[in-house]
């Protein structure tokens, strides 16, 4: 469901992580994978020049040393012990730089039995080195063994740390892989791009895992009627949104106004229809069964409308044989099969399988070229693949075919502005600011064209400006919690009001206790606040709310993270700064 989510927010094109980009660009409140660090940037800057290579190479001097692996150095008789240990991990970094890893080993093991126990830093470099050559041998466990002694003799031993997390990843566990790798971004205040992508990378990784199989299991859940009328006010050539026409009622009953059971008789569809005005949505798809069971009059139109109502609560499974079975009816109105078919490449879509979204969306256009709700959500899709020029024609193609869409116009603006502040086009910037405030003025009842003018205000920072066009927003929507939140998160970045903040999100709370993005966000918060425990609740909430299969991978991607946090708390001690 494109429409009534959250905002879009196309893939940078950097091969950043959002969550790293975010922090970059100094955004307070970062909402994207893993985006569980509030970090101060200037802290670490000095190192930044030197922290993003690769770590290969061992630690210390690699100059030549006198004689041959093996053979008598009288010098070394005069040494003392650490000297002679040192003497050996030199000759050792010396043949590691040749490539010659097993003469390496032996070196490093011999530099271990001669270090004094005592001198704890020497005898940490000694096992991270060594360990640096098992590395080159892919020998993982070995890796992790002399990892983890370094790491017990300097617990803040970065190399190590990282090294280690590494080998786990190989090895396939994630869990202390995310917990190293965790303790490594903090030490390095975030500054080292291969450790973040490595931190990204493990976190997908898990929230696919865990998402799997919880969204697989998981109890179907009715959205808010909110969440419910927002999604079908995003189409207009919608018949099974429509509200019930006197050519659906009985023959007997078309000229009476009375009771639901006068109006709908015995057909389920009409009853289900019935329902909807009533926003007794949990009885739909029961009634659009019976129509479908029946073979009735408008079995096309209940298994669209019961496909749309699986796909409001979450099961794709469910729906996609009902768009199927439609999508496949040659005797269908071609506007129910169009429908199916954005139906179906919205779903494809939050799969991830766009190039399956694209043909069926590209298939609507081809059956039904005057559909303007085809353009308006195609274009959409195209905002989410970063195709922003095909998004913009596909906009335009809506307003010409309705020229009073709102919705179409100030999401063509948005399209347009992110592309001009992307690409660092100030002219087009402005030109895109001032489209906003052409649509707000065409269109004042048009709740969406304030809230996507507020966001891109919001990038400016004309925070105040951003303030008053949210206000305007819950003016005309009073029940739309994301609202709320966004209005929230924006006296944070604005005046760093935290109270006021949390205020306004606990209120989206209250509006609409199934809004999984007032939880996600409320959970950021707290673990910038250092309450961990309060937002790996706030997270788990969130999951539990999570509208599809993606949402929830990125929601357990931000619980791991927390998590991951609490243990690297628990075992060094180290913590983020907190709001």
């Amino acid at each position: 469901m494109m429409a009534a989510s959250k905002p879009v927010e196309p893939q940078s094109g950097s091969g950043l992580p959002r969550w790293q980009l975010a922090l970059l660009v100094g955004t307070p409140i970062v909402l994207g994978v893993g985006a569980v660090y509030l970090w101060n940037r200037s802290r670490g800057k000095e190192k930044q020049g030197k922290r993003n290579g690769e770590r290969k190479t061992p630690e210390g001097s690699a100059s030549p040393v006198q004689g041959q692996h093996g053979a008598t150095n009288p010098e070394l008789e005069n040494m003392s012990p650490l000297d002679r240990a040192q003497s050996a991990k030199n000759k050792g970094n010396k043949y590691f730089k040749a490539g010659k890893y097993e003469h390496a080993i032996q070196c490093y093991t011999e530099a271990i039995s001669l270090c004094p126990k005592e001198q704890k830093g020497d005898l940490s470099t000694f096992y991270q080195n060594r360990a640096a050559a098992y590395e080159q041998q892919l020998k993982w466990t070995e890796v992790i063994q002399d990892c983890s002694q370094a790491v017990e003799l300097n617990p803040c031993y970065v190399k190590a740390l990282f090294r280690r997390a590494k080998a786990l990843e190989k090895l396939g566990n994630k869990k202390e892989c995310l917990e190293d790798v965790t303790a490594v971004c903090i030490l390095e205040v975030f500054q080292n791009q291969q450790s973040m992508l490595l931190a990204d990378k493990v976190l997908k990784q898990l929230g696919k895992e865990k998402a799997k199989e919880k969204y697989k299991n998981r109890e179907p859940l009715m959205p808010s009627p909110q969440f419910i009328k927002s999604y079908f006010s995003s189409f207009t050539d919608d018949i099974i949104s429509q509200p019930l026409q006197k050519g659906e009622k009985k023959d007997e009953d078309k000229d009476k106004e009375g009771e639901a059971s006068e109006v709908t008789g015995s057909s389920g569809y009409l009853k289900a229809k019935q329902y909807m005005e009533e926003e007794n949505y949990d009885k739909i798809i029961s009634e659009c069964t019976k129509e479908i069971e029946s073979g009735g009059r408008y079995t096309a139109e209940a298994l669209l409308l019961r496909a749309t109502f699986y796909l409001l609560i979450g099961n794709a499974t469910a729906a996609q044989p009902d768009l199927d079975r439609v999508i496949n009816m040659d005797d269908a109105s071609v506007k129910l099969r169009a429908n199916a078919l954005i139906k179906r490449g919205s779903m494809y879509m939050q799969q991830q399988q766009p190039q399956l979204s694209t043909q069926d969306f590209n298939m609507a256009a081809e059956i039904d070229p005057r559909n303007a709700d085809v353009y308006h959500h195609r274009g959409q899709l195209k905002i989410l693949l970063d195709q922003v020029e095909e998004a913009v024609g596909d906009f335009d193609e809506c307003i010409k075919l309705r020229p009073d869409s709102a919705l179409a116009q100030a999401q063509k603006c948005f399209a347009l502005y992110r592309q001009a502040y992307t690409g660092n086009n100030p002219s087009q910037v402005q030109k895109a600011m001032d489209g906003f405030e052409d649509v707000i003025r065409r269109f004042p009842k048009c709740a969406e064209g304030y809230a996507l003018y507020a966001q891109a205000l919001t990038d400016q920072q004309q925070f105040g400006k951003a303030d008053e066009m949210y206000d305007k927003c819950i003016e005309l929507e009073p029940d739309n919690a994301t609202t709320y939140v966004h209005k929230g998160l924006l006296q944070l970045q604005w005046k760093q009001d935290l109270e006021m903040g949390l205020e306004l999100i606990s209120k989206a709370i209250e509006i609409d206790n199934k809004c999984d993005f007032a939880y996600e966000t409320m959970g950021t918060i707290e673990v910038q606040r250092g309450n961990l425990d309060k937002a790996i609740d706030m997270f788990n909430k969130a999951i539990n709310l999570a509208k599809s299969e993606m949402e929830m991978a990125h929601l357990y991607s931000l619980c791991d993270a927390a998590y991951a946090q609490t243990e690297v708390a628990k075992k060094y001690g180290l913590k983020p700064p907190t709001l």
